[in-house]
């Protein structure tokens, strides 16, 4: 199919070594771009770029330390893709809720993609091409108990990503987010083991019927890289097997 090759594009996937971002260095990787697993966990990230051949490389980056983003950014240079996929969630109400964790979360979920961003675009548009995509969350836009602080800071990428759809657009790069439903990650399976047999219970509530697979997130992700999806860019799509619709 035309328009589909991401040959001689170089992505970087952050969070890369988990498992959506995992999902989307494979996609990534099969359309032909050279991808950056870029993650906390170099040994996993490392793993991961030797998953999927000699085009995958792997560097460490603490999305929590603004100095150690600054040092990624000058280490990984020029790229045309960029994607915002880790994140990290401390599920309590909120009210009980602790403001340190607030601000791991505002650091990691929001600032992070905000910096890097900011320090990777400028190329893009140089360029005259790139893709961004924000890895967001059906919990951000419909509202998730125990999540009131991920939730806030994840929405905050809504008019982030919205905001550089407009102001990039003549520099040939779109820029959408992307909310995955319940998914089937290492970070849902450990929420999961304090509340018995929750996933059971989110997959009766799906109109499909199952919780979501990472693969399912990288599909949508990797066509948005894509020639193909060249018109669109400011967009907010759920992949959550129809339990949020609008």
């Amino acid at each position: 199919m035309d328009g589909m090759s991401l040959a001689g594009r170089t992505a970087v996937v952050t969070g890369g070594a988990g498992g959506i971002g995992r999902a989307i260095c494979a996609d990534l990787a099969a359309l032909g771009a050279r991808v950056v697993v870029a993650d906390l966990d170099l040994t996993a990230a490392k793993e991961t770029a030797k998953a999927f051949g000699d085009t995958c490389t792997a560097l460490k980056v603490d999305l929590g330390d603004p100095n150690d983003i600054d040092r990624f950014t000058t280490e990984v240079g020029d790229i045309d893709i960029l994607v915002h996929n880790a994140g990290v969630s401390i599920v309590e109400p909120f009210v009980d809720s602790d403001p340190s964790h607030w601000d791991l979360m505002w650091r990691i979920n929001l600032r992070a993609p905000m910096q890097l961003t900011r320090a990777l675009l400028p190329g893009m548009t140089e360029r005259g091409w790139g893709r961004l995509v924000f890895i967001s969350s059906d919990g951000a836009r419909a509202g998730s108990g125990g999540e009131g602080a991920y939730a806030a800071t994840k929405s905050g990428l809504f008019g982030l990503a919205k905001t550089l759809a407009r102001e990039a657009a003549k520099g040939g790069v779109t820029s959408n987010v992307v909310c995955p439903g319940p998914t089937d990650t290492p970070m849902v399976r450990k929420v999961s083991e304090s509340h018995p047999g929750l996933l059971d219970k989110l997959a009766k509530q799906i109109p499909l019927r199952r919780i979501g697979r990472p693969d399912d997130i990288a599909g949508i992700v990797a066509f948005l890289c894509t020639d193909r999806a060249e018109y669109i860019t400011g967009q907010t799509l759920s992949v959550s097997g129809g339990i949020t619709m609008q």
